[in-house]
């Protein structure tokens, strides 16, 4: 291990850097990546390592990133397209469901890009800046969708994702880039985070919460109170890759506790905890023991006033309230 530990958003930059040491065909594209060094600064440095060719800035025209990045994978490349945030990335929407998607399908030939950018609220973006987008690619498929909660996974999953032959979209949580808590000590050594494996963030034996991203820790903060105050021992289980599922650890984890609530930032109407709650009902009936319960953000547009994003957002108090009332169910 590093004796160094390094933010969630360092975590992310390391794999970049290593990747493109790694592969001389990875190579990353996007809006001020280069001499500005990123809107975040996750990509400071690398234009002086590696040069124009492998660190390109961009016009403002996010179906020209994805396009190109498209067509740098078809010849053998192995781009890395960075949205500024996550939210333009349906500007390249078309290229990403009818071609990159598709593409193995119609010629037989990997995609193999990474789509990345900042995604979430709970920063003050407002309507724009706040997006939670995977439901929209988690319905495609072809495309895999990952979404880090932790420095180590933000790391193992990023490098992973490029080794990938398969589009995906790598969404990493705005909320969490530089949030101290998070900092830990890194391997020195080589690591991936295999795609399409959850992990248990904390066991329990009277509820599952299925979570990803900022809301597991969250959910791990309500998950405490519930220890203390109601005597309620909660496991937590991330999703991390929500396209391939980790439904084995699902059925794990709801064989054991028998009850279930889904946590999620995206807005409820056809969310990604609509399609858990569908896998729950056809194949886990048996086993619950309460009504499966979601939160989430309600169907309306992202806020940019203070008190309206904290009044829209899932948080510890909802999550207390919801998962209170399923455990008296």
């Amino acid at each position: 291990m590093s004796d160094k530990k390094v933010t969630y958003l360092e975590a992310i930059s390391q794999a970049i850097r290593e990747e493109m040491l790694r592969d001389e065909a990875v190579f990353l594209l996007g809006e001020d990546v280069g001499t500005y060094g990123g809107a975040f600064k996750v990509s400071a440095g690398l234009l002086e390592e590696f040069g124009p060719e492998r660190v390109i800035d961009t016009p403002m025209a996010e179906t020209a990133i994805i396009g190109s990045a498209v067509g740098a994978a078809l010849m053998g490349m192995r781009p890395i397209a960075e949205m500024q945030f996550i939210d333009f990335i349906t500007c390249g929407f078309d290229q990403i469901i009818n071609m990159a998607s598709k593409m193995y399908w119609r010629v037989g030939m990997p995609v193999p890009i990474v789509v990345r950018g900042p995604s979430g609220g709970g920063t003050k973006g407002g309507p724009f800046h706040s997006a939670s987008p995977e439901a929209w690619f988690f319905h495609v498929p072809g495309v895999k969708v990952v979404a880090p909660s932790t420095a180590y996974d933000a790391k193992g999953l990023l490098k992973a994702a490029i080794r990938d032959n398969n589009p995906v979209l790598y969404l990493e949580h705005k909320l969490l880039y530089r949030l101290p808590e998070l900092r830990e000590e890194l391997p020195v050594e080589d690591y991936i985070v295999p795609l399409g494996k959850a992990v248990v963030r904390r066991e329990g034996e009277d509820m599952t919460i299925l979570t990803y991203g900022a809301m597991v820790h969250q959910c791990l903060q309500a998950a405490r109170v519930l220890e203390e105050e109601d005597d309620l021992e909660v496991e937590i289980l991330d999703l991390r890759s929500l396209s391939p599922l980790d439904r084995d650890a699902i059925e794990e984890s709801v064989r054991r506790t028998n009850k279930v609530l889904i946590v999620h930032e995206d807005v409820l109407t056809g969310g990604i905890g609509a399609e858990l709650a569908a896998i729950l009902s056809e194949d886990l009936f048996e086993y619950l023991d309460g009504p499966i319960t979601r939160v989430a953000a309600p169907d309306v547009p992202f806020p940019y006033a203070p008190p309206l994003e904290a009044a829209y957002l899932p948080n510890e108090r909802k999550i207390l309230a919801a998962a209170r009332q399923l455990a008296a169910y």
